[in-house]
């Protein structure tokens, strides 16, 4: 049984989720391997591959050979190498993305990163990463005297070519690892110690006193008890809160007892849970409501980013608006509807164009979680300044309907969320996305990246479309529907 960089990560955050994984494999709970995370390791390899290009004459050691097949080449003297593996006495095992020989008894590791900054929180620390990687070189008997870490340079505009000295940037990090080394090496311990125990205690995991977004995969199964409209379902509750209550054996929200502190948000999805029924502040409502100017456009886009830029004047990270859903409801009840799509990786012109001459410079514009569409309005502001008027005419008339439903309409159905497919199918349970084969932001994300990079894209392409379509429509008239089931509510 060996130990991984990505086991120790996990083991951080929760032993007993490795525990199970490395003991009990046809237990675990794979889920599906998401696009997000296969979009993630996809966009690595490409970082990696700029990374490379920083290092003349290095050797790319085949991604799955052993330790021995490294051993082995690292006796022909080579100055750099990519994907170099090994594994210490103990089972800990490390694949360097890419290590350079200083002279006879020194290394330098240098671990790539597709982020644009080094990473320091609590759940993805890049430094525990770097740890990790030394303490297996040095467990072989190599002294490691420099550790750096290359990432993506925020300040990094395209223009033409990619230019890989400017795409990336190299940190010293000796001095961070120095104060962190010896605990990390603690901890890398007690890891290994701990997933070779034969037996652990398996009705309960570490996550239990976690905050729900922190929760492992595993927390089902080791959990098997939590109630429907548990703890972990109160909004922005703290993990110090919810160990008070998981400590006092009150994990359903009916138990929270009624002297519990919270703000007045989270005691209001308490007593929706008690009631049974939604809390609703008409008045705030119809002031809202009454506040929106028609004609009302309820706006939504889809966007595309990646970690290198795919054009010029875009930065890493960047998000690319490449779709837009507008319905638009006029002050008589008439819905009329606009849509576009790119069909190729280009900057929008055509798009912005068509919307302006649909919407003009009149009403107010709706969407949910409006700061996304505000922070897309203001890159595309930068990009094509030619719109400046009509982007700035959009954000300043710019109306969140999730708002309402984090203050305002507060139902325990929602489970402790303001998503719109949270609040969709109890306020307009006649909509759905689950029938559609693009039914998520991450989805269209990677579909129309497929259909516009890649040469051999074997999907039907107009149905691909009609796909897109569908999806980012539905986003639109979502929101019409739940405006439309608020004004009856207030009526």
């Amino acid at each position: 049984m060996f130990l991984t960089k990505t086991n120790f990560i996990q083991y951080l955050n929760c032993p007993e989720s490795v525990w199970l994984l490395k003991n009990k494999p046809n237990e675990y709970p794979k889920g599906e391997f998401s696009l997000f995370l296969e979009k993630l390791i996809k966009e690595g390899y490409e970082v990696e591959e700029y990374a490379k290009r920083l290092f003349p004459n290095g050797i790319n050691l085949p991604e799955k050979e052993s330790p021995e097949y490294t051993k082995r080449k690292l006796e022909k003297k080579y100055k750099y190498y990519f994907q170099p593996a090994f594994k210490s006495p103990k089972g800990v095992f490390a694949r360097i993305d890419i290590l350079e020989r200083l002279d006879v008894k020194t290394w330098h590791i240098y671990e790539i990163k597709s982020s644009t900054s080094i990473k320091k929180d609590k759940n993805n620390n890049h430094l525990m990463d770097v740890c990790f990687q030394k303490y297996v070189l040095q467990e072989n008997g190599m002294k490691v005297s420099k550790s750096s870490i290359i990432h993506l340079n925020r300040e990094y505009v395209k223009k033409g070519d990619i230019i890989p000295e400017e795409l990336l940037q190299i940190e010293n990090v000796n001095d961070e690892l120095d104060e962190l080394y010896s605990s990390v090496v603690n901890e890398i311990n007690a890891a290994t110690n701990f997933i070779s125990k034969e037996v652990i205690n398996q009705d309960v995991c570490s996550c239990r006193w976690k905050t729900r977004s922190n929760h492992c995969d595993s927390f089902n199964y080791f959990n098997k008890k939590i109630p429907d409209y548990s703890i972990y379902e109160i909004g922005r509750i703290s993990a110090k809160k919810v160990g008070l209550l998981v400590d006092n054996d009150q994990t359903s929200i009916l138990d929270i007892p009624f002297d519990f502190v919270l703000n007045t948000n989270q005691q209001t999805q308490v007593e929706s849970v008690r009631q049974e029924q939604p809390i609703i502040n008409y008045d705030n409502i119809i002031r809202h409501l009454d506040g929106l100017e028609f004609p009302l456009h309820f706006i939504d886009y889809e966007t595309y980013a990646s970690a290198i830029p795919k054009l010029d004047g875009m930065s890493p990270h960047k998000h690319l608006p490449f779709q837009v859903s507008i319905h638009t409801l006029a002050e008589d009840g008439t819905l009329t509807h606009f849509e576009f799509l790119l069909e190729t990786m280009e900057m929008p012109n055509a798009m912005l164009g068509a919307m302006q001459e649909f919407t003009g410079l009149d009403g107010t514009f709706i969407s949910w979680h409006a700061s996304f569409e505000i922070g897309r309005n203001n890159d595309l502001k930068e990009w094509l300044p030619e719109y400046n008027s009509y982007l700035n005419y959009v954000n300043e008339h710019m109306f969140d309907l999730e708002t309402i439903f984090k203050k305002d309409y507060i139902d325990y159905r929602f489970h402790g969320s303001s998503s719109i497919k949270k609040v969709l199918p109890v306020i307009a349970p006649n909509l759905s996305y689950s029938e559609l084969e693009v039914n998520n932001g991450t989805m269209a994300l990677d579909t129309w990246g497929r259909m516009v990079l890649e040469e051999e894209f074997n999907d039907d392409i107009e149905q691909t479309r009609m796909n897109l379509f569908e999806y980012c429509k539905l986003d639109t008239l979502a929101m019409v529907e739940i405006y439309r089931a608020l004004k009856i509510l207030i009526a």
